[in-house]
């Protein structure tokens, strides 16, 4: 399908890109990789008077590691994500999660800001966001402010951003060395959207009991999910063979999905605590450094 008629401007500041969206009143949509937008586009299902390129716009494509964390610029690739030996040690979860994205020409231009701006709650990065407890920069005409991940997504394709906003980074807390760590997605395909997905973490104490368990869903819900119940069941216990099987079933019961041509709701909810089952497994069995 062709792309309805708009104008294109590609600012070399993030001043000229944020009076560009005022400008555009709310019609105007800054734009990344255009790797999930562009389609959008193609079918209809948005028609911006204006597209805001945010390529030329400087120090929006660094991945800086500090002892706060990772911090991850908006217009930093997934390849780019991949190709960074550093994160291997700072945040293992991440480049695992992204490995998993789409297929080579994709990962070569979408980006860190315009998935988590997308908000596909089929999409890997938001949910590694929402596990990770991350927390966006954002700019806009009112000027910079912080965004939790989990104040960030709506619905779907839906966040709390405003029309004149753009996401310039996200910081992921840092990761302790010893941290456990799994993640899981299921795909009819390698590279297509996620019938489900898990991402988790947990630490141990000296007794070697959970604590601090995280774990996100994707693809089962409207937005990225947290897992809650599923968190609270091994909260405080060593992950053996009976915590998995609560904490699975738990998940499997907290969700909620819509079935679709590719799963049912039922395949869905029963593939959420398979994989969130597998993902405990393999976090549990992962050699501590």
């Amino acid at each position: 399908m062709k792309l309805p008629h708009f104008e294109y401007e590609a600012p070399a500041s993030l001043d000229e890109a944020v009076a560009l969206l005022v400008a555009g009143d709310g019609s105007a949509r800054p734009i990344a990789g255009g790797q999930s937008f562009v389609p959008v586009m193609a079918f209809r299902l948005a028609e911006p008077s204006m597209l805001v390129d945010l390529r030329n716009i400087p120090g929006l494509d660094k991945i800086e590691i500090t002892d706060a964390g990772v911090r991850i610029g908006a217009m930093v690739r997934w390849r780019d994500v991949l190709d960074d030996a550093r994160l291997v040690e700072a945040l293992p979860l991440l480049p695992a999660a992204i490995d998993h994205v789409a297929h080579y020409q994709i990962r070569n231009r979408g980006t860190v800001g315009g998935s988590l701006a997308h908000a596909d709650p089929a999409a890997e990065m938001p949910t590694i966001a929402l596990t990770c407890d991350a927390v966006l920069e954002v700019v806009g005409s009112k000027g910079q402010r912080s965004v939790k991940a989990a104040d960030l997504f709506m619905g779907p394709l839906m966040t709390s951003l405003e029309s004149d906003e753009i996401i310039t980074s996200v910081l992921l807390p840092a990761w302790p060395a010893d941290r456990r760590w799994a993640f899981q997605e299921f795909a009819r395909r390698r590279g297509d959207f996620a019938l489900a997905g898990i991402a988790l973490f947990y630490d141990e104490d000296a007794s070697g009991a959970a604590h601090n368990v995280h774990i996100g869903a994707i693809s089962v819900g409207d937005t990225p999910l947290r897992l809650a119940k599923a968190e609270a069941v091994l909260n405080g216990r060593k992950i053996d063979e009976a915590a998995i099987a609560e904490a699975a079933a738990a998940a499997s019961a907290e969700v909620d999905p819509s079935g679709d041509i590719h799963a049912s709701a039922r395949y869905r909810k029963s593939l959420v605590g398979t994989l969130l089952s597998r993902a405990l497994q393999g976090a549990a069995n992962r050699k501590a450094k």
